[in-house]
């Protein structure tokens, strides 16, 4: 029953991500933005919706039962949830599920991109490994684990790229890792 209700609010919660991307694209592109990436897009949606069905897949014909760590698990998923927020609102009408620049705009530096360069693959690199943990989907952890890094290693390159020729990405972002903040020395001591 775990499982469903959380399959079911995910869901809900992609497809609510879906409208305000498309809603930001509109107004994106109102203002002369221009869309990158189009040939791995597909692919990448392809991804995410067969992650979906693999783990419903898993699930329905392997009857697989909770994780004996789910709840800490769950806190995890919660975490991730709550990072999602926090890239969607720091974007605000930047944020996208597509690679839309806006020629000269101030690229973001503020919520967690104060800190990393691509919080939100961060965040769904860890939900594609914790969501499947949670319910023993260990097929389904293994595949996507590795297809998301997959279609990562295309889409980041082709971002950083866009954001580099079109705004002053390297500006902001110099000295940043893509997924793990750096520590200054001062911070450390």
């Amino acid at each position: 029953m775990m499982f469903y209700i959380l399959f079911a609010v995910i869901a809900i919660q992609r497809m609510v991500e879906l409208v305000i991307a498309k809603r930001n694209e509109k107004w994106m592109k109102g203002r002369g933005a221009r869309e990158y990436g189009q040939k791995h897009y597909k692919l990448m949606v392809s991804i995410h919706l067969l992650f979906f069905i693999s783990l419903l897949a898993e699930e329905f014909f392997l009857k697989r039962t909770l994780n004996d760590y789910w709840g800490l698990l769950f806190i995890l998923f919660l975490i991730t949830q709550a990072g999602r927020v926090w890239v969607i609102a720091s974007l605000g009408k930047y944020w996208n599920t597509k690679i839309i620049v806006l020629p000269q705009a101030e690229v973001v530096a503020k919520g967690p991109y104060k800190f990393i360069k691509h919080p939100n693959y961060f965040i769904v690199t860890v939900e594609l490994i914790v969501i499947p943990l949670m319910f023993n989907a260990y097929w389904t952890l293994f595949i996507f684990a590795l297809l998301n890094q997959f279609i990562l290693s295309v889409r980041i390159p082709l971002e950083e790229k866009a954001l580099k020729e079109a705004t002053n990405y390297q500006a902001v972002h110099q000295g940043k890792k893509r997924f793990l903040p750096v520590m200054k020395k001062e911070e450390v001591d």
